[in-house]
């Protein structure tokens, strides 16, 4: 089959010194287009004058004609235009050449060519080259910052059909990254265990049902997808959190080499994270712990992406990741390198825990609107609408409006058929017990978490329901006071979060840019909301709620959001997160607390001793109570 190699850049890019080199290591012709100039436009060019289009014809239907009557050929042209680039490739099927094009920076340019002597096109043309040039629609860009030799093995493992990225593990949301990533026009390969009678030939039946997998290289067999990718290797892994990761990384380390990327894009535990962060390091081999939020749709279509590793590493498929994120819509992509180590997994921990405190107040105040106060789902959905165009709006609002109204084909809804039992994955958790080891108090997340918990203690709960007095009482709340209730409950959870995220980021050392973060948060995650946006203008204060917005929102209406807690607790419904919000705001707002009692009960019956009010930064102190 015929392989002809165009090698195009403006003047002084290295095209030749590459085209040589990827000759002798690939063993294919290599011709210079300079030489295929005519005299005439050899002088125009010393002269310095700039040449036309139909100075260029003939030469362009010359070099084509070297290609077409070649079955190998490395042909460096700087074809600046895509009409150029069209010329050469003419009657060329398109599975029949290659192009590379190798970019640099005006500077780096300049400087390479006021270094040769030997050449006829001197340095004061190199405007009029980056004048002409045109962005490549087709083909493969490769920098010049690098070395000869690196270029030259990017370019072989273009021409070998070596895959750009991999990824490990074909669920769910491996498949989705698989697909768009695929969609981007990255050469990918993909891989999933095999498994005989369970698991057998998932990744071809994968390329053959999606239509973006189908350019894809598709193995059951780990070393041959090993052996398919361009090094240094980048390979994302999509499995199940805890064992499954390390089972793999096992597997891979013996067949990977020095430089090559491993990603974990599951939910793993930061601590793991790290701790494999740290133990790759050794074997010369990066790690990046990346949260993906999004779902299956976000991981689709765009999601939010939280890497956490070096920079030297990210930077490797930063180009990748960003093309698939999903776009902000203050601009740019919802993906930023977080930290080091296990920064990216912390942080999309945190995120799945204010995820359980948004989801669980969602729940508390369609409860309180069905049950207290008698809405139908259809005046809850539309009651909800309205929040969300007076500052609510939210992607788990949202999908909650279509879930109130959904029916099936009895028109029966479908949320009353869901037995009342929430699941849970473990991050929730795992967020409270990091809160705990850090001493951050984490009250409305974990109050979330544990409602989940309760919820799954069905049996008990119906047993119970028999035995013991419970009256719903009717009440009549003010739907405004009930709407700054649950804002204010919101914008409580989210401080939980990100004071969180703070004291980890001060802890190990991560140095965290909250607002980069939010920009991350800002589209394709579960969370994102018109609220994260209000967050992210005060993010600049050690404490967002002390911008001016959140103050004057927590003193306007603060009465009246008491009122209607209280009003809520008369109710007999469980409101835990609504009640825990509002008591960590209270405790927030405290001059002082009743912290003092702890402390002299300490000190009573284990003399653990106290600090004095007069002089809190003194000696502990220790009273003699009997």
């Amino acid at each position: 089959m015929r392989k002809i190699i165009f090698i195009t850049g403006v003047s002084g890019c290295g095209k030749t010194t590459i085209g040589q080199l990827l000759s002798e290591h690939i063993g294919i012709p290599f011709i210079d287009a300079d030489d295929y100039h005519s005299a005439e436009s050899i002088q125009k060019m010393k002269a310095g004058v700039p040449l036309t289009d139909s100075d260029r014809t003939p030469w362009l239907d010359a070099l084509n004609e070297k290609a077409i009557n070649s079955d190998q050929l490395i042909i460096a042209c700087s074809a600046l235009k895509e009409s150029y680039r069209a010329a050469l490739s003419e009657s060329l099927s398109e599975d029949e050449y290659y192009y590379i094009h190798l970019e640099g920076s005006f500077d780096l340019i300049l400087g390479r060519m006021r270094n040769r002597s030997d050449h006829f096109m001197p340095p004061s043309m190199l405007q009029s080259q980056f004048d002409t040039y045109e962005v490549p629609s087709q083909g493969h860009v490769i920098s010049i910052d690098q070395s000869a030799q690196l270029i030259v093995n990017k370019i072989k493992d273009i021409v070998e059909n070596k895959s750009e990225f991999g990824i490990i593990g074909l669920g769910v949301m491996g498949t989705s990254l698989a697909r768009n990533i695929a969609s981007k026009g990255y050469r990918l390969s993909i891989y999933n265990r095999h498994v005989d009678g369970q698991e057998e030939g998932v990744a071809i039946a994968k390329k053959a049902k999606y239509k973006e997998l189908s350019p894809s290289n598709a193995f059951d067999n780990l070393e041959k997808f090993v052996q398919s990718l361009a090094v240094p290797r980048s390979i994302m892994i999509m499995v199940n959190a805890g064992d499954p990761v390390d089972a793999v990384i096992e597997e891979l380390v013996p067949i990977l080499q020095d430089g090559d990327l491993i990603i974990d894009g599951g939910n793993s535990h930061y601590a793991d994270t790290q701790r494999r962060f740290e133990d790759l390091q050794k074997k010369a081999i990066h790690y990046i712990g990346c949260g993906v939020s999004g779902g299956e749709q976000g991981a689709l279509l765009g999601p939010s992406i939280m890497p956490g590793g070096e920079a030297a590493a990210y930077a490797n498929v930063q180009k990748i990741l960003e093309d698939i994120a999903a776009d902000s819509p203050s601009g740019g992509k919802c993906c930023d390198l977080i930290g080091v180590g296990g920064a990216g997994h912390f942080v999309k921990m945190v995120h799945n825990g204010i995820e359980y405190g948004e989801m669980q107040l969602i729940a508390e105040v369609y409860s309180v609107l069905r049950y207290s106060m008698g809405y139908s789902t259809d005046l809850i959905a539309s009651t909800f609408k309205q929040w969300s165009a007076e500052g609510c709006s939210s992607y788990l609002l949202e999908i909650t409006i279509n879930i109130l109204v959904e029916k099936d084909d009895k028109d029966e809804l479908i949320l009353d058929q869901i037995l009342d039992q929430a699941g849970n994955k473990g991050t929730g958790s795992w967020t409270t017990i990091a809160a705990a080891q850090l001493g951050v108090p984490i009250p409305t997340l974990t109050a979330a978490l544990y409602a989940r918990y309760q919820s799954s203690y069905k049996n008990e709960r119906v047993e119970n329901s028999k035995r013991f007095t419970n009256n719903v009482v009717k009440t009549n709340l003010d739907l405004e006071a009930l709407r700054n209730l649950y804002q204010h409950s919101r914008i409580i959870n989210h401080q939980q979060g990100i004071s969180l995220i703070k004291a980890a980021s001060e802890k190990f050392k991560w140095d965290i840019n909250i607002k980069n973060l939010l920009h991350v948060w800002s589209a394709g995650c579960i969370i994102r909301s018109e609220l994260l946006k209000r967050i992210s203008d005060g993010s600049e204060l050690s404490d967002f709620i002390h911008h001016d917005y959140f103050v004057d929102f927590f003193n306007s209406n603060i009465a009246s959001i008491i009122s209607c807690k209280s009003m809520l607790t008369s109710s007999g419904l469980p409101t835990p997160c609504l009640s825990a919000s509002l008591d960590y705001y209270k405790t927030l707002i405290q001059n002082e607390t009743n912290a003092n009692m702890i402390q002299a009960q300490r000190d009573y019956f284990g003399a653990h001793t106290y600090k004095l009010k007069d002089n809190p930064d003194g000696p502990s102190v220790h009273h003699d109570w009997e």
